[in-house]
């Protein structure tokens, strides 16, 4: 259920975000609610030199935008894509969580993600947007839980699709692979998004936060 909360919500936006696109206002709403390294690290900084509370709640304003840019996507190859991964592993990760585990695992671990992506490139001024490092963070985690797992898949043969079953490591090179096949279908939003750089690549670390905090969870629920 929360999966496909997740998914209903990702399309939603989409469909929000090319009808701004027709009305000329894209933009405006990518910049508000992206992230902006640059601009989070430059309100972290004034608020780590500053005694005033106005400051330290601008620093949480800022970080807030955080959550809506997982939600926002700039093509549509990164969206189908995201929206794929989290179809085929994110349904058993949540089966193993549970449905409100499964939305702060994936909400925390995103977090933790565009953390990490701020600071590899913390004067970044391009928006950073998608869900990518929430998908990595799943597929993280679904590679711990059952690292001999293997996909059924549809292998594309002309006009015939050959079914056949992979292993699920090998969607973890597949991912990393398509990452730059995301800029196909870009929609027109003026001075870009999501730039291929290590600011943009850094969310390949939430594959090692999922993992992670799948394996703390694991140990917590042994111990209860």
């Amino acid at each position: 259920m929360a999966c496909y909360l997740l998914i209903g919500i990702n399309i939603a936006l989409f469909i929000w975000e090319i009808k701004l696109g027709f009305a000329g206002l894209l933009r405006d709403a990518i910049y508000s609610f992206g992230v902006i390294p640059a601009r989070i690290s430059s309100v972290f900084m004034d608020a780590l030199a500053s005694n005033n509370p106005a400051v330290w709640l601008a620093m949480v304003m800022v970080s807030l935008s955080i959550i809506p840019a997982m939600f926002l996507h700039g093509s549509y190859s990164q969206i189908i894509g995201n929206l794929i991964y989290l179809f085929v592993f994110g349904r058993t990760v949540e089966d193993k969580l549970g449905h409100g585990k499964f939305i702060l695992f994936y909400l925390g671990c995103g977090v933790l993600t565009v953390a990490v992506q701020i600071t590899v490139e913390p004067t970044l001024s391009v928006p950073l947007i998608g869900a990518n490092g929430a998908i990595a963070s799943i597929i993280g985690a679904y590679l711990f839980s059952f690292p001999k797992a293997k996909v059924d898949s549809l292998l594309p043969l002309f006009i015939i699709f050959i079914p056949l079953e992979l292993p699920a490591m090998f969607y973890l090179f597949w991912w990393f692979i398509q990452q730059g096949a995301y800029g196909l279908g870009t929609l027109a939003i003026a001075g870009g998004v999501n730039p291929l750089s290590k600011g943009y690549l850094a969310h390949g670390i939430g594959m090692l936060i999922g993992a992670s905090a799948m394996y703390v969870l694991d140990k917590c629920q042994q111990n209860n």
